[in-house]
C-alpha cells in the first residue's frame, strides 16, 4: 500500500499563523497556532513546532504580497507589505535550508482556493475564486484549474471601487487609502466605526457600507472573470454569514440583468457563499501547496 505524503503546512496570516500536519481534511495529525508578531519571533515559533514533526514536504500559504517570479533572486519572499517589519522576509530559503524538504509557496488566498478545489465547494470547477476578509483583503482567482498570475500575482483586494454617497472615510490602506482593503478589512472597520466588527450589531447600518463596498469588488470580479463560484471567508465574514443574502441582492442589482450575466445573477444562491471547508480552507491551503511540492519533485 502506497503511503500518502505527510505534509507540514504553514499558513501565515496577518494576525496569527497556523502549522498543520496531515494529508488532507480527513487526516489532520497536528494543528498549532502562533501569533503573528515580528518575523524573527514568529518564524522561530513555527520552526519550533516543525522541529517536533516528521514530514515529507512543506507547503506555505502566506499573506503577501509575495515575490512569486521563479526567476527572481527574491522568489518566495514577502515584498512591500503593510505588515510592519515583514517587507523583504525570505520564507522559502529559510525553511528549505532548515529542513531540506520539497517546498511550494503561494499566497494564502490562492492556497485556500486550491484547497476548495481539492476538497471543498469548488471540486470539479474550472474557474472559481476565494476571497478572505480579515486583517487584510485578498482574492485568489483560479481559471482553467490554475491560479491566475501575470508578471506578479493579482492584488484585487486593493482595487478602488465607487464609494457610497456621502461616505468620506479616507480608508486605512497605507498604500492606496480607500481601496477595498482600506474600507472593509478588520482594521478598517474598527477605525471607521470606532469599535471592532465583532461589537457591531448584526442589523447595524455599518454593515450597509460594508456590503456596498464589497459588492463593488464582486461586481468587478464577475464582469472580468465570471467565476463559477465565489467563496468568501476570513475572520470578518465568518461570524457574519447573515450578510450573504444582502451581498447577493446587491450584486444582482449591480449586474443589472446585463447580457449573459443575467443568468449568472439568477444563480447567486449557489455561486456566492462561504467556503465549503469553512475556517479550515486557509490551513488546508497550506497542505494543498505541500502536495504540489511533492508532485513537482516527482
Amino acid at each position: 500500500m502506497v503511503r500518502s505524503p505527510l505534509i507540514a503546512g504553514l499558513e501565515l496570516g496577518g494576525t496569527k499563523c497556523v502549522a498543520i500536519l496531515g494529508t488532507g481534511p480527513d487526516d489532520v495529525r497536528a494543528f498549532e497556532t502562533v501569533p503573528t508578531t515580528d518575523p524573527m519571533t514568529t518564524l522561530a515559533a513555527l520552526e519550533q513546532v516543525l522541529d517536533g514533526w516528521r514530514f515529507d514536504a512543506i507547503g506555505v500559504a502566506s499573506f503577501g504580497p509575495l515575490d512569486l517570479d521563479p526567476h527572481s533572486p527574491r522568489f518566495g519572499s514577502i515584498s512591500a507589505t503593510p505588515k510592519p517589519g515583514w517587507t523583504g522576509t525570505d520564507l522559502t530559503r529559510r525553511f528549505m535550508t532548515r529542513y531540506d524538504k520539497p517546498l511550494a509557496i503561494q499566497t494564502d488566498v490562492i492556497g485556500a482556493a486550491l484547497a476548495e478545489q481539492h476538497w471543498g465547494a469548488a471540486q470539479g470547477l474550472a474557474s472559481h475564486c476565494y476571497i478572505t476578509i480579515g486583517t487584510g483583503v485578498g482574492v485568489g482567482l483560479i481559471s482553467g484549474g490554475r491560479p491566475v498570475q501575470g508578471a506578479a500575482h493579482g492584488e484585487a483586494g486593493h482595487m478602488h471601487v465607487r464609494r457610497a454617497p456621502g461616505d468620506d472615510f479616507a480608508g486605512t490602506c497605507p498604500f492606496h487609502g480607500d481601496c477595498v482593503e482600506g474600507l472593509v478589512s478588520g482594521p478598517a472597520i474598527a477605525r471607521r466605526f470606532g469599535r471592532p466588527g465583532r461589537e457591531l450589531a448584526d442589523d447595524g447600518s455599518e454593515w450597509d457600507l460594508f456590503v456596498h463596498d464589497l459588492t463593488g469588488l464582486l461586481h468587478n470580479l464577475v464582469v472580468t472573470a465570471a467565476p463559477e463560484r465565489i467563496a468568501i471567508g476570513g475572520g470578518v465574514i465568518a461570524s457574519r454569514e447573515r450578510l450573504f443574502p444582502k451581498l447577493r441582492s446587491a450584486l444582482v442589482a449591480s449586474i443589472g440583468a446585463y447580457g449573459s450575466l443575467a443568468l449568472y445573477a439568477d444563480q447567486l444562491d449557489r455561486r456566492l457563499g462561504p467556503p465549503g471547508l469553512a475556517a479550515m480552507a486557509g490551513p488546508l491551503g497550506a497542505l494543498a501547496m505541500g502536495l504540489q511540492a511533492v508532485d513537482a519533485r516527482g
